[in-house]
């Protein structure tokens, strides 16, 4: 394949990733907004974040194996007019639950779509060294997005309110799908991988019925996630292709990496919930000048991942794991200082060293979790630490959003805010000892 067109398909899987990645924050700062004018209280706005969530985490080692199957390009296409025909339904959503249900099927599309623009850019660029550069093109997009999220959601709502956030995925999406038709190879199908669909199903349930639990409060709820979740465990032991192989989780390494992935999404993800809302609801910022003011830990997030890999490629994961999560529960504790007439700078380092924690972790964490299992495992397990991270994430958007309560009521807001901070930092705290007892 020549070169240029090598370039173009890189570049469409990333605006594929982009989009998916995207959406994970973009309506975070629209969903004060949001409520206003769908009348919907903080439980349909946290459905509105891990709807969308609990479908991709649950999902998305499943649509890695279905593109094995049936071949990848077909999976990403199929996985990019989902994204887009949901998009148009979130947008087009005349109440809370319809934009819920809506952004449960865009969670579907970026399952299927996700997994594929890896598969893709590894089968594109089969040496190793110009495969990891555009892995690490790849991965930089992916922590770009994350970014970019608040800052374009504010731009747009500022604009042209907040329906236009779904509206602009669609001319995207199909400028996508003819890229992918006209320049990504067909590639063939893989007869003899097999589709979970037992491991999948039980998967999202005991991880939509957890987070159903927390958002809700109801406590039947938790008896079917750990049930679904015993269910999940036997399924993988029995199966004769299983979505998560036993086997690597018998390595502490790799068992330890992904627990403290799921700690770093459960505590950032969470985080960048309740402060958007504290901006927002407590300090009367619009949401554009809330987006403004969250760059100063998305910003080194982005700059700092590419460095992190290089970094944990030389001296290992653990330093940079250990000190991320040693920054970012020093900044957590920070939250104590907070109150409702505080103003912005009393939050900013809590949320600047978030960042900065988060830098050092994110790249590390993958490669501790890859380096875990053997070589040829690798992009299970890379399919794994993506899948803790989307699930811990959408449980830490559920949990601290139930910790503060609705934001109406300041003091008792606030109040939530500081159990927040020593609960993320009790986590942290806990993750170091993770890392220090079985990462190499």
């Amino acid at each position: 394949m020549p070169t240029k067109t090598r370039g173009a398909v890189l570049l469409t899987m990333c605006a594929g990733m982009f989009l998916v990645q995207l959406d994970v924050t973009v309506v975070n700062v629209a969903l004060p907004t949001i409520g206003a004018r769908l009348h919907a209280g903080l439980p349909t706005q946290q459905w509105i974040v891990d709807g969308y969530a609990v479908v991709l985490a649950s999902l998305l080692l499943a649509g890695g194996a279905i593109g094995d199957v049936l071949g990848h390009r077909r999976i990403v296409l199929s996985g990019f007019a989902v994204f887009g025909l949901a998009s148009a339904g979130c947008a087009l959503a005349p109440s809370g639950a319809v934009l819920v249900a809506f952004r449960v099927v865009q969670g579907l599309g970026a399952a299927l779509l996700l997994p594929g623009t890896l598969a893709v850019i590894t089968a594109v660029y089969p040496e190793r060294r110009e495969q990891a550069r555009a892995l690490g093109i790849w991965a930089g997009v992916s922590a770009l997005a994350l970014a970019a999220g608040p800052l374009l959601g504010g731009l747009l709502i500022t604009a042209a309110g907040w329906r236009v956030l779904f509206w602009i995925n669609i001319p995207l999406t199909a400028l996508a799908l003819v890229a992918c038709l006209k320049i990504v190879p067909a590639g063939g199908a893989r007869a003899a991988r097999r589709i979970d669909f037992a491991g999948a199903g039980t998967a999202a349930i005991a991880l939509a019925a957890l987070v159903f639990a927390v958002i809700q409060g109801v406590l039947p709820a938790v008896a079917v996630a750990v049930v679904a979740g015993i269910a999940f465990v036997l399924v993988e032991r029995r199966g004769a292709d299983p979505m998560l192989p036993p086997e690597l989780l018998r390595s502490r390494q790799f068992a330890g990496a992904n627990l403290v992935a799921g700690a770093m999404n459960l505590v950032g993800l969470g985080t960048i919930l309740v402060l958007t809302l504290y901006l927002q609801e407590v300090l009367g910022y619009s949401p554009l000048a809330a987006a403004w003011r969250l760059l100063p830990g998305f910003v080194p997030l982005s700059l700092m991942a590419p460095l992190t890999g290089r970094l944990a490629g030389r001296h290992g994961p653990r330093p940079l794991m250990i000190a991320g999560l040693a920054l970012g529960a020093v900044a957590l504790v920070n939250l104590l200082r907070v109150g409702p007439d505080t103003g912005y700078l009393t939050m900013l380092p809590t949320w600047s060293g978030l960042g900065l924690g988060m830098g050092l972790l994110t790249a590390a964490v993958v490669a501790a979790a890859v380096g875990g299992v053997p070589g040829d495992r690798g992009g299970i397990a890379s399919g794994v630490n993506n899948t803790a991270r989307q699930a811990f994430g959408a449980i830490g958007v559920a949990a601290f959003g139930a910790i503060v309560g609705e934001p109406g009521d300041h003091a008792a807001f606030v109040s939530g805010l500081h159990t927040v901070g020593v609960l993320g930092a009790a986590l942290w705290i806990m993750a170091i000892g993770i890392t220090a007892g079985t990462v190499r």
